[in-house]
């Protein structure tokens, strides 16, 4: 075995497997529901009452997917409220129609995981927003029965990363853990990263590497991600996602 390839097993070793098996005890440790109707489906509580008199608003929310997936993963989604309006929820899911629409609370626990905000906005800035993601959802090019992929897409992490795409005034990046995130949903191997600050190479999202201000240095090796964040100094470890230095 030559020094490059002895070099390059060390680094999968060190960056990959080596997190990967960490986060994977940790996880296990945790414990986790024993069942799909187990767990917690509640909302946390954590948006305010949707009034005649409240603001808009806009979240893109990211929390560990369920069982064993959750050592690798999370599941994001897109929330939207008009001024006054009620709220709605867009996720794609893997069962029933692909992109579902309040099948749960806006700001509801997945498989018992507290959802983290990924972006948020509100008032004015929220209102000029919501036009073109209702856009970007309706035009999203997986749509049909049997269009979800778990792996490596295009899964729910794709179906929120086409909408950041679309509409780059977002100017958020989903997490390292969004499995499914670097698959190319419009085709192309190689691009502009979702908030146009960036390039993009991804081989079917198995293999890429991705070089942004809003996205850092990310390599993806069959969907797991490890890299930096300049912008906001952290690491990137696959099954840990972003530690903040």
């Amino acid at each position: 075995m030559t020094r490059i390839a002895r070099h390059l097993l060390l680094d999968f070793v060190l960056l990959f497997l080596l997190p990967l098996g960490l986060h994977a005890v940790w996880h296990w440790q945790r414990g986790w529901p024993a069942s799909w109707t187990a767990a917690d489906w509640s909302s946390t509580g954590s948006l305010p009452e949707a009034t005649a008199e409240a603001p808009a608003l806009v979240r893109i929310y990211a929390a560990r997917t369920g069982r064993w997936r959750g050592i690798f993963a999370v599941h994001s989604w897109i929330v939207v409220k008009t001024a006054g309006g009620a709220y709605e929820r867009y996720d794609k899911l893997g069962w029933g129609r692909p992109i579902r629409v309040n099948a749960y609370p806006p700001d509801a626990r997945w498989y018992g995981n507290d959802p983290e905000p990924v972006f948020a906005a509100d008032g004015e800035d929220a209102a000029r927003l919501i036009p073109a993601i209702k856009a970007a959802v309706a035009a999203y090019g997986y749509q049909r029965l049997g269009d979800y992929r778990l792996w490596p897409g295009p899964n729910s992490n794709t179906f929120v990363a086409s909408v950041l795409a679309a509409v780059p005034a977002i100017d958020a990046a989903l997490p390292p853990t969004a499995i499914g995130k670097d698959f190319p949903a419009d085709g192309r191997w190689f691009g502009l990263t979702p908030t146009g600050l960036g390039l993009r190479f991804s081989l079917a999202g198995y293999l890429g590497v991705t070089i942004g201000w809003i996205e850092g240095l990310e390599i993806n090796v069959l969907g797991a991600v490890a890299g930096l964040d300049i912008r906001r100094p952290a690491l990137k470890l696959p099954g840990w996602g972003r530690i903040g230095i």
